[in-house]
């Protein structure tokens, strides 16, 4: 009954004021900012006139002022821009509906760029590396009229959180309270170290502003397995070292071996061991036509003899066998002429040696 009530009465208090000429005010006014880039949002009046404009009007607390300066007039869209306000001010807005000479009341709220704005999360970049996380990250980024600025530029104190807890064997495990750790950082950049090795890590940043006490939103979660933690062990120190004294005492063998074989085949070919006959030297150094260096043959080497004995028909006759004596003492023997021919021939050769 109360709020069919309540309901009949608004509905009655419209009525009421379309009758009158009246504008009702906008309604549910607020403004969302993130990373300084700002805007002023609102719902048109209940029972709104057609061809209904706004206007928006602000002045600045700092500043001391009396009056209200115009930020947005005649607008047909529910929103009004305020980057174009400084970062460092403190604002009174108010917010009218217009339609042609009427006017509704003002709405007024308060703002406060650096404290209203939301802090994005910002952009990170994830790497392991000798069984430790490497973390880098940047941002975010101040979204003003001017340009895009680092939003930490902004602030007197910036600084990075670092969330990081070991990832459970379901992806979709989540992580309680006292497994996440944490690590502030004012730099860029962030090593996290003594992690287990061959585990997956999740990782998430966002920016804290301690001046404020003020938040930024996490970044997206990312996750990277850690590696061995650098330590190498003794054994594979000791392996290493004995097998490097190996493979350096097999080459320098292999190289000695392989040099003093090249020596000596340089050696032969070149500088043989064995001496050339000296007269084989000169008789190869002798063109053709040049006389045999070689002595001549002796001549009793050249003559070679044999007794021959010669019978003569003569002596064979009985009939004249009274001139044996006769043709036995006269003629000379053959053989003794050919033994004398043979002796002067030894004799000749003798006398020419």
């Amino acid at each position: 009954m109360a709020a069919a009530l309540c309901g009949g009465l608004l509905l009655c208090g419209g009525l009421l004021l379309c009758v009158s000429g009246a504008i009702p005010e906008p309604r549910n006014a607020r403004i969302t900012s993130v990373n300084l880039h700002s805007t002023l949002h609102w719902d048109p009046p209940r029972f709104p006139k057609e061809n209904i404009t706004y206007t928006v009007q602000y002045k600045s607390t700092y500043m001391l002022q009396d009056s209200y300066e115009s930020l947005c007039a005649g607008l047909r869209l529910p929103r009004c821009e305020l980057s174009s306000l400084s970062a460092y001010g403190d604002y009174e807005l108010r917010l009218r509906a217009e339609a042609g000479p009427e006017r509704s009341g003002w709405l007024g709220l308060r703002f406060r760029p650096m404290e209203n704005t939301t802090i994005g999360p910002p952009e990170v970049r994830l790497r392991s590396e000798a069984g430790a996380l490497h973390a880098d990250f940047w941002g975010p980024l101040a979204e003003r009229s001017q340009g895009r600025w680092p939003l930490k530029q902004y602030y007197g104190s910036w600084k990075y959180r670092i969330l990081y807890w070991r990832r459970g064997s379901s992806d979709t495990q989540l992580a309680s309270a006292s497994q996440v750790a944490q690590v502030e950082t004012q730099h860029s950049s962030e090593i996290l170290a003594q992690l287990e090795p061959w585990t997956v890590y999740c990782v998430r940043v966002q920016a804290v502003i301690p001046e404020l006490n003020k938040t930024g939103e996490l970044s997206r979660e990312l996750c990277e397995q850690t590696t061995h933690n650098g330590v190498t062990p003794v054994w594979i120190i000791v392996t290493a070292l004995v097998g490097s004294m190996l493979v350096v005492v097999t080459a320098v063998t292999v190289c000695f071996f392989c040099s003093f074989y090249l020596y000596r085949l340089t050696k032969h070919v070149f500088y043989p061991s064995y001496v050339f006959p000296q007269h084989l030297k000169e008789f190869l150094s002798k063109p053709p036509s040049a006389p045999q260096p070689f002595p001549p043959l002796p001549q009793e080497e050249l003559l070679v003899c044999d007794r021959l004995t010669v019978i003569s028909q003569e002596s064979q006759s009985p009939s004249e066998g009274s001139g044996d004596d006769e043709a036995s003492s006269t003629p000379e023997h053959p053989e003794d002429s050919a033994l004398a021919g043979c002796d002067s021939g030894v004799g000749a050769a003798s006398g020419a040696a």
